[in-house]
């Protein structure tokens, strides 16, 4: 069997971002997954039957420990004499494309869901730019997981367009839309999480899922929904599904006092299933600054929710204007309170989103679809290459 690395910068992005696709992938290759923290990356080898390696990588920029990662892959790499090495995340795509091209890969392929450098100015801005383009140029091919990333990398002319193409209609990795699926929860559970949690039978749930940071428009979504509170409309709850990151891209101690306080307001921390809490809800807000091509609005689609999404690439391409949701300009405190007043307020319309949402997911993101096509991507280059 030829041999395919995959590489991330934290376990959490393989069993996340990648849910599956590694254990679909061993069917055809000698699956190598590499990441760092040790224990949890050898629990995901063992729970998806691959083999693993320990590098250590890590978020930030890190000179000194980026150069021994680097040393460490590219010695690896020279070892084990992989036919593709795939890595996604910054940092795994600069240590993994360029110890790879310096090993002498033959198909060196990098994923970009999402650029932290849309969010930064200045030097630090000039560094990610020309870290973004090393990787790029260290690579054979390079897929943006959206349309507007893929824009976003020719505008800026991080790379060629021979060197780009989006897999699919967008996403790392698809849906699972027998697993996320709006029968996929019992009625006993949801009502026993509504207890637990408060949740009046008429009570409009707004639900946000993902990381409790800045970048992901929390500050904004918390500000509009305690100013929708101030005018009344106590029927209402706003459920967090996620960890608070204060050490990355903390919040406001604004925010953060109006989660803590506010009994409307509920943050549930991180849930390793979060389908029951979309099960719950009646709407996704999900104001983020920038993304790739986020699993949470399709997730929530597949769920039957309508969303609320800031426009930006991704979640402009899963959500159409008035079928499956509304979208809202990027850190708009007002106009994304007038959003979620719209949709509070016009039962009718949101009844036709909901209708709407699953197949929408189902039609044009399903995993299996994506997964088969980076299979034959896969499959076409080592025939050409190795």
């Amino acid at each position: 069997m030829k041999k395919l690395v995959r590489i991330t910068t934290v376990p959490i992005s393989l069993e996340k971002l990648l849910e599956n696709q590694l254990s679909f992938m061993s069917d055809y290759f000698e699956v190598i997954a590499v990441s760092s923290d040790i224990e949890r990356l050898y629990k995901f080898g063992v729970e998806n039957k691959v083999k693993t390696k320990h590098i250590e990588l890590t978020r930030q920029i890190t000179p000194i420990k980026d150069l021994i990662a680097l040393w460490k892959m590219y010695w690896f790499l020279k070892k084990e004499k992989p036919s593709i090495v795939h890595s996604h995340t910054p940092k795994a795509g600069i240590i993994g494309m360029l110890g790879a091209k310096l090993a002498g890969v033959p198909i060196r392929l990098h994923t970009v869901a999402g650029l932290p450098l849309m969010e930064t100015q200045g030097n630090k801005r000039r560094l990610l730019e020309f870290v973004e383009k090393l990787t790029y140029w260290s690579a054979s091919h390079v897929f943006p997981n959206s349309k507007g990333l893929y824009d976003f990398i020719l505008q800026n002319k991080f790379t060629t367009k021979e060197k780009l193409s989006v897999i699919g209609n967008g996403s790392s990795n698809g849906i699972n839309v027998n697993h996320f699926s709006p029968d996929s929860v019992p009625e006993e559970e949801k009502l026993k999480i509504k207890e637990e949690l408060q949740i009046g039978h008429d009570d409009f749930v707004f639900v946000f899922v993902g990381r409790l940071v800045g970048d992901k428009g929390i500050n904004e979504l918390v500000d509009a929904y305690s100013q929708i509170l101030e005018l009344g409309y106590s029927n209402s709850k706003l459920l967090l599904v996620g960890d608070f990151e204060q050490e990355l891209d903390p919040l406001k101690t604004k925010t953060i006092k109006r989660i803590k306080e506010n009994k409307h307001i509920l943050s549930v921390g991180f849930k390793s299933d979060v389908r029951p809490y979309f099960a719950i809800s009646d709407c996704l807000v999900f104001p983020s600054y920038r993304e790739g091509f986020p699993n949470v609005v399709m997730q929530a689609g597949a769920m039957g929710l309508p969303a609320i999404v800031s426009d930006i690439n991704g979640c402009n391409e899963i959500i159409v204007q008035d079928i499956n949701g509304r979208i809202v300009p990027a850190k708009n405190v007002e106009l994304l309170k007038r959003e979620m007043l719209y949709l509070l307020g016009n039962k009718s319309v949101m009844m036709v989103m909901k209708s709407n949402s699953r197949g929408r997911i189902v039609g044009d993101f399903n995993q299996n679809v994506i997964w088969k096509e980076l299979l034959a991507y896969y499959n076409n280059e080592i025939k050409s290459k190795v």
